[in-house]
Parts: structure tokens; sequence; C-alpha cells
């Protein structure tokens, strides 16, 4: 069992839902934070989606938040457990406003 640190920048480039992180196959990801920078003027709506690959690849919101103008949160406020081929998406409501960075450590099996 090898364990795997790994960073993710991130650049919300599009008011899309994001794909960030896919968790590899014969792996348990462990999402330590997800720090977000609104990097505007303006307010910003940010939302953060996992999508379960063992039920069906239901997709569920777990973060909903505003971001004042040139502030930081995180958007988990635990640790998020991701099994293989779970997805981590974000989105946020300007696009090119939202930038920032996601640890996570991933455990191989």
């Amino acid at each position: 069992m090898a364990n795997n640190y790994k960073n993710i920048m991130v650049d919300l480039s599009s008011t899309d839902k994001t794909t960030i992180y896919t968790c590899p196959a014969s792996t348990t990801a462990l999402i330590k934070t997800v720090q977000i920078t609104n990097i505007d003027t303006g307010n910003i709506e940010v939302e953060m989606f996992t999508t379960d690959s063992s039920n069906s690849n239901a997709e569920h919101e777990i973060a909903h938040v505003t971001i004042n103008s040139k502030t930081v949160d995180n958007l988990a406020k635990g640790t998020i457990v991701l099994e293989a081929g779970d997805v981590l998406k974000l989105k946020a409501a300007t696009a090119n406003k939202i930038a920032g960075i996601i640890s996570i450590l991933e455990i191989d099996f």
C-alpha cells in the first residue's frame, strides 16, 4: 500500500461544472483541502459536487458558498473520501475569477 500526496491547481475558466479530480482505480483518495480564492472585485457563488461511481454515478452537491471579493475559503470542512472512479467537480457563477489548490492523499491498494 503506497501513499501519494498530490495537489491540483485550479482555475475555473467557465461557469460549467468542471471536473477537478477523478479517483484512480485501486485507490482511495482523501481530499484534505479545497482552498479557493476569489480574485475578482465582486462576490461569487461557488459549488462543489461529487459523483459516486458505486451508486449509478449519482451526483451530490456537497458545498455551496458565496466568496467575498479577494478572500479565501476552504470548501472541505472535513476530510472528503473518494473511492475509485468517484469524481470531484467545481462550478463558479463567474468564469476566470476563482483559483485555488486541492490537496489530496491517494492511498493505493
